[in-house]
């Protein structure tokens, strides 16, 4: 018999489509069921944030902000006043910054919830979905009363935080942490154990930590390859360094390896909560003082990060003395993580586009900006 012979395709999966999260766009040429070329396709979503940022004023910008990682927006609030109060000098007291850490881990569990339903919804697992989202609505609820939103917070402001905890709102959190530590050993039992998950995602989309490294992957992709990096603990900020906490990494750095380095960052983040209300400030001022018109000094520039739920967000400003930047430039992880995609893609077939996009966690407003 001879050698079956195949016609290459041209296939386009998404920019509509579930396992896309988004208007994301992967245009693969196929061997039969082999990818052996893929071409990630962005900027349906593109909204110029970084160019709008020139003609607002540096309070205007936070709530542009929200609609970057729209799943985690508290971080990226905390991306851009940080940067603003290192550019302009600004001290944050003491019960803002347990605020904002309180906050901006609850928003971490509540990103991380959100990749770990949708991941296993793409794999046909209904399920952990509705897990995820009813615990999800425990921490969306916190953090309406604090701010006011359910998904766009536009909470932070320079120097401090919009509103104060509202009375007993520490103690939700605090009763909060015991509670989600019992859900996440349902998790576990329910995904992290069942075979069938293992045997689909076990040695799947494999790169190392020199990889991962010259790709600029951070956060959990290049933890997951067996490379221990937290801006958290390497480069602390606010008063993080105050904390206990462990830094999850993998071994193998495949698909499985990510999705345990997630699940044990919902751990790390507990403990991180339940120290910060441990010895949460009883009283004390949200804001610093600082003008009612912000300016940045005359040419300056500034460039600070921190740990989004998705690795490393950076903000560059340049500074020209006005109530504007005069430039702002984001360095955003979603952005930066996807682009090692059509590398470990490559070779594979059509099946596992979805456990190995989805292992990636990215966000489209975050990628497109």
């Amino acid at each position: 018999m001879g050698e079956l012979r195949t016609e290459e395709m041209l296939l386009n999966v998404g920019p509509q489509h579930p396992s896309t999260h988004g208007v994301f766009r992967l245009v693969v040429k196929v061997d039969g069921e082999t990818i052996t070329e893929c071409i990630p396709v962005i900027g349906y979503l593109h909204r110029g944030t970084e160019k709008l940022a020139e003609d607002l004023t540096y309070t205007q910008i936070i709530p542009y902000t929200d609609r970057l990682d729209y799943l985690a927006s508290m971080l990226n609030n905390y991306a851009l006043v940080q940067a603003v109060e290192e550019l302009m000098d600004i001290k944050v007291p003491e019960r803002a910054e347990y605020i904002r850490v309180i906050v901006m881990e609850l928003n971490r569990i509540a990103s991380h919830l959100v990749w770990w339903g949708t991941g296993l919804l793409d794999l046909g697992a209904i399920s952990p979905f509705l897990f995820a989202f009813r615990d999800r609505e425990y921490i969306v609820d916190m953090l309406n009363e604090i701010s006011g939103g359910r998904l766009t917070y536009n909470y932070m402001r320079v120097g401090g935080v919009k509103w104060d905890a509202p009375a007993g709102w520490v103690d939700k959190v605090r009763k909060f942490v015991p509670y989600f530590r019992e859900k996440i050993k349902e998790y576990h039992t329910l995904v992290t154990g069942n075979e069938i998950f293992v045997a689909r995602v076990k040695g799947l989309g494999i790169y190392d930590a020199q990889t991962a490294i010259d790709y600029g992957l951070t956060g959990p992709n290049l933890r997951g390859s067996n490379f221990k990096y937290d801006l958290r603990k390497n480069a602390p900020y606010s008063i993080y360094d105050r904390f206990e906490f462990e830094i999850p990494t993998g071994e193998t750095g495949d698909v499985y390896d990510r999705y345990m380095v997630r699940m044990e960052e919902l751990e790390q983040s507990l403990n991180i909560l339940e120290q910060a209300v441990a010895s949460f400030p009883e009283e004390g001022e949200i804001m610093a003082k600082v003008p009612k018109v912000l300016r940045g000094p005359k040419d300056a520039e500034v460039y600070t990060r921190m740990e989004a739920s998705k690795g490393e967000l950076g903000v560059h400003i340049v500074s020209n003395g006005k109530d504007k930047p005069y430039r702002l430039k984001l360095r955003r992880p979603s952005f930066v993580n996807l682009q090692i995609l059509p590398d470990i893609l490559t070779g594979r077939s059509m099946a596992d586009i979805p456990p190995i996009f989805g292992a990636i966690d990215i966000v489209l407003g975050e990628v497109d900006a």
